[in-house]
């Protein structure tokens, strides 16, 4: 959808100003994600896999908010049916001409634990550095962020949190790569807009308080 500004009232016209982007920034939104497999699923290069996840979570997220399902008894619902496929898959290869299931396929390999100790390491190292105060802006926006996540919590369960907070992830992203230039451009009319609002309150109501004169320091 192509858009179209109007400078007329823009002291800085937008051809003599740079484009401004909402996240600051010009890279594109698969780098900032980190460029890897969580990237391509977020912003659905590989629609097959990300509709599979969004559909498993949406099943879980139904299982236990609409149908009330207990955690305790779906895991045991779970395991059972597991074991029963063993069984019979088990069973059944003396019968028929299958290969017997091979546990060493069920198990999670060293790399993966590697990898999941140092990304909570990384988490960690991160939480400590903003936590010591040395960038006061960055600690003031994650305290900020963190009580306003608290007032949000305290409105929804934790599943619902968690399943609101996923589907955002596996929609905003991409819906802000397809439309960044609309996006953008709102972005930047707000800006505009909200700099207007506040020189207008400066000018007829900050600048018409009446200010008594300076008090001169007395000399001894």
């Amino acid at each position: 959808m192509p858009i179209y500004s109007s400078d007329s009232d823009d002291p800085h016209p937008s051809h003599l100003v740079p484009t401004r982007r909402f996240l600051a920034h010009n890279r594109p939104m698969h780098a900032i994600l980190g460029g890897g497999k969580v990237a391509d699923i977020l912003l659905w290069r590989d629609k097959t896999i990300t509709g599979s996840i969004l559909i498993g979570f949406t099943l879980i997220w139904s299982l236990f908010e609409v149908m009330e399902y207990n955690i305790v008894t779906l895991l045991c619902h779970i395991s059972m049916n597991i074991m029963l496929i063993l069984f019979i898959w088990s069973m059944g290869a003396g019968f028929v001409d299958w290969n017997p299931p091979d546990f060493r396929a069920f198990m999670i390999s060293d790399s993966t634990f590697r990898w999941l100790c140092g990304k909570f390491n990384s988490m960690l190292v991160k939480f400590f550095e903003i936590s010591s105060g040395k960038d006061f802006r960055n600690f003031f926006l994650a305290i900020t962020f963190l009580w306003i996540l608290s007032v949000i919590g305290s409105y929804f369960s934790s599943l619902n949190l968690l399943y609101l907070g996923f589907v955002c992830l596996a929609t905003l992203p991409a819906l802000y790569e397809r439309y960044q230039n609309e996006v953008d451009y709102l972005v930047r009319q707000g800006n505009q807009d909200m700099k207007k609002l506040y020189n207008k309150f400066d000018t007829e109501v900050l600048n018409k308080i009446p200010r008594g004169p300076a008090k001169q320091k007395k000399k001894f």
